[in-house]
């Protein structure tokens, strides 16, 4: 258990070192930024929480995730639904959006997961809490996007100050 505990330690710690230093990275040179890709969307995919803490276990399942673009801005809103585990987590953030190709974007931002039933095991943990996201979306056509992200969630256990951390990856229609 111990041994467990150690190693989800480290791979917490790890993400929230990327998480934090991805703005970083993506302000350091906007001028030379791609156009990056613009446009609203919706999608699915599947979810997959890594983390464990006070007994509870991770959790597999899936994700509805879609973004709101903000013309002639570099942010976007975006929401996620996670599903599969004992509740659902629905995690609403805002983001910082960086062009680093055509019709491709990386993004890094902050919201909050707010699970519905709590003590209920989701991907992002079972308590409410702050989370961070960073991620990468490219459209393939003029109508189907890619995604994948992984959202970090802080003290997201009850009696525990854990974190929990999760990975999406889906396809959406983009409009």
């Amino acid at each position: 258990m111990k041994t467990t505990s150690l190693k989800t330690s480290k791979i917490v710690r790890l993400a929230a070192i990327a998480i934090a230093i991805t703005p970083i990275l993506l302000i350091a040179n906007p001028a030379a930024a791609d156009p990056g890709m613009d446009g609203s969307y919706l999608g699915v995919g599947v979810s997959a929480g890594v983390t464990e803490a006070a007994g509870n276990d991770s959790e597999f399942g899936g994700t509805v995730q879609g973004r709101f673009d903000i013309p002639n801005a570099p942010i976007s809103l975006r929401g996620a639904v996670l599903f599969g585990g004992e509740t659902v987590s629905l995690s609403p953030a805002i983001t910082y959006d960086v062009g680093i190709a055509n019709n491709t974007n990386l993004y890094a931002g902050a919201g909050y997961s707010f699970i519905a039933n709590e003590g209920e095991n989701t991907q992002l943990g079972n308590n409410s809490a702050p989370m961070l996201l960073a991620g990468v979306e490219s459209a393939v056509n003029s109508n189907v996007v890619i995604f994948g992200d992984a959202k970090l969630a802080f003290d997201a256990y009850e009696n525990s100050s854990a974190a929990a951390l999760s990975f999406q990856v889906g396809v959406g229609y983009r409009f």
